[in-house]
């Protein structure tokens, strides 16, 4: 009797020893890539990290950003069933890890093309100031994968690639969320992405490790929507949905009224604690985001030290 009761107990405790075991072995989440067509060659991929724009061309694929590490596969795989061309290049708008990390999945045959302080900036990979982790990593991506991923192309302030319904053009107008911000604009489809300067309406991400400014990034903001404003009807922000010139020239405006509040507050010889818990999105740009804490109170510092 006493044999079979323990007996019992062993099978009832190995049975929720592998309840648990399998509970906790559970398969991680897929990464989901979601597709949304935006003309008939060229399509906006999201999730897993920035707004990543696959352009179909006639003789190859440029894709603009590649997500965080681990979803430059689930890229590839989206892309096969959007076409069976090859993919030629990659253009990154910016530096960060989840706008790059995805370029070591690609072919090594691939062009990697950046701005050039952009594509400096990916060799060191220093954390983004305006992350909540700023941990810095014993190696960085492409550290880890022997350079593979690094931009091989660069460009000053204006660079054209291709012509007439295959050409892109990509502009550097000053710095903003970083010091490397690439607008890439499709000529022929009346669109443009703009990466993270413009990554929705919400306050800015400003990465001044990175070479980031709150008090120029609405100036560089503002060079671009005149620059395009006859050019591009459609603007892909870095993280949002998509939006018009007209927003982006508002977005300008809000960012020079920031600079502008903060700027203001120091003058009066407020402190940043003190300027932040006093800000508040003006009336006038209805809809924007609430501001996350950490990073109003982060943007508030930055234009605090390069206001003399």
């Amino acid at each position: 009797m006493r044999r079979t009761i323990v007996l019992g107990v062993l099978i009832a405790a190995g049975t929720l020893s592998m309840t648990l075991a399998a509970y906790q072995q559970k398969p991680a989440t897929p990464n989901v890539v979601e597709v949304e067509k935006l003309k008939d060659n060229l399509f906006m991929l999201k999730g897993g990290g920035g707004n990543t724009a696959v352009f179909v061309q006639t003789n190859g694929i440029t894709v603009v950003d590649t997500k965080l590490p681990g979803w430059g596969q689930p890229i590839l795989v989206k892309i096969k069933e959007i076409s069976n061309k090859p993919i030629t290049r990659i253009i990154n708008s910016h530096t960060h890890g989840d706008h790059v990390s995805g370029n070591v999945d690609f072919p090594p045959t691939v062009d990697i093309v950046a701005q050039e302080n952009t594509a400096a900036n990916m060799k060191k990979m220093i954390p983004n100031s305006s992350a909540a982790d700023q941990t810095v990593p014993a190696k960085t991506i492409f550290e880890e994968h022997e350079g593979r991923g690094l931009a091989k192309k660069t460009f000053k302030d204006k660079t054209t690639i291709g012509k007439d319904a295959d050409r892109i053009d990509l502009y550097y107008f000053g710095r903003g969320h970083t010091n490397g911000d690439a607008f890439v604009v499709f000529p022929a489809l009346r669109v443009m992405h703009a990466g993270d300067i413009f990554s929705g309406k919400n306050v800015p991400l400003l990465d001044a490790v990175n070479g980031g400014s709150g008090v120029e990034i609405g100036k560089s903001l503002d060079r671009a929507a005149k620059e395009v404003r006859t050019k591009v009807d459609t603007v892909i922000t870095g993280h949002s949905t998509v939006m018009s010139v007209a927003d982006l020239q508002e977005y300008a405006a809000f960012n020079d009224d920031f600079r502008d509040t903060v700027q203001a507050g120091k003058k009066a010889g407020k402190s940043v604690d003190e300027v932040f818990a006093a800000y508040k999105i003006p009336e006038k740009y209805k809809g924007y985001a609430a501001p996350a804490e950490a990073r109003l109170k982060a943007n508030i510092q930055v234009v605090f030290d390069e206001t003399k």
